[in-house]
């Protein structure tokens, strides 16, 4: 028997009523706020969600682009190194109550939120907690590190959050740490760009006593 997700779902009035919206879009939005409800995002596939309600992935895909077109939803894309191939697919809710609910059900998980992990570990656990972008994005946003918070996001759900072999504790403190390399970058390439010259100014000179030599 196939599993079906027992998270909660949401179908604001809003969403309801909406004449724009055909009703198996509405019931797809209804299970993405399942699935946020679960993970924050959703990452679930047209094939899941096609499995799930015995329809065809073209189906679904009308029905995203409808809670797309209509601003319900955003969707957004990890694709594989260097190539343009999707590797994976995040969904998140723009509107309908979802996300000022988690935000709601976040704040009351959380104790001690005058310290530097605010948001970050649930106390009573010690269980990490992902972030959703917005708070990643505000949080670069008040360091001012032009650091691009979905960029952040994106490469730690790849990695599941694991900062090496390690479940991540931080997130915070890894976003200073992203900060910092990046700094060093401009100096690493100034670096390069030192030795490749060095190299290019030896050429040169190998190359005008050759010359004198010949003449």
């Amino acid at each position: 028997m196939k599993e079906n997700p027992s998270y909660y779902a949401i179908l604001s009035a809003e969403v309801r009523y909406d004449n724009n919206l055909k009703a198996n879009s509405k019931l797809l939005y209804a299970e993405i706020t399942a699935l946020c409800n679960m993970n924050a995002e959703c990452f679930a596939t047209n094939r899941y969600f096609a499995n799930l309600y015995g329809k065809s992935k073209g189906a679904i895909s009308g029905w995203i682009s409808e809670l797309v077109k209509n601003g319900y939803i955003k969707v957004h894309y990890v694709y594989k190194y260097g190539s343009k191939e999707i590797q994976y697919r995040y969904i998140t809710i723009l509107k309908g109550g979802i996300k000022e609910n988690h935000n709601t059900l976040l704040k009351k998980t959380v104790k001690n939120n005058t310290t530097n992990t605010n948001n970050t570990i649930d106390n009573n656990k010690g269980r990490f907690i992902k972030p959703i972008l917005s708070e990643v994005e505000d949080y670069c946003i008040k360091r001012n590190n032009n650091i691009d918070a979905e960029a952040f996001v994106n490469f730690y759900e790849s990695k599941g959050w694991m900062v090496g072999s390690n479940k991540m504790k931080d997130w915070k403190a890894c976003v200073i740490t992203w900060e910092k390399r990046e700094k060093k970058k401009p100096q690493t390439m100034s670096k390069i760009h030192q030795h490749l010259q060095k190299n290019i100014n030896v050429k040169k000179k190998l190359l005008k006593q050759f010359e004198n030599e010949i003449n």
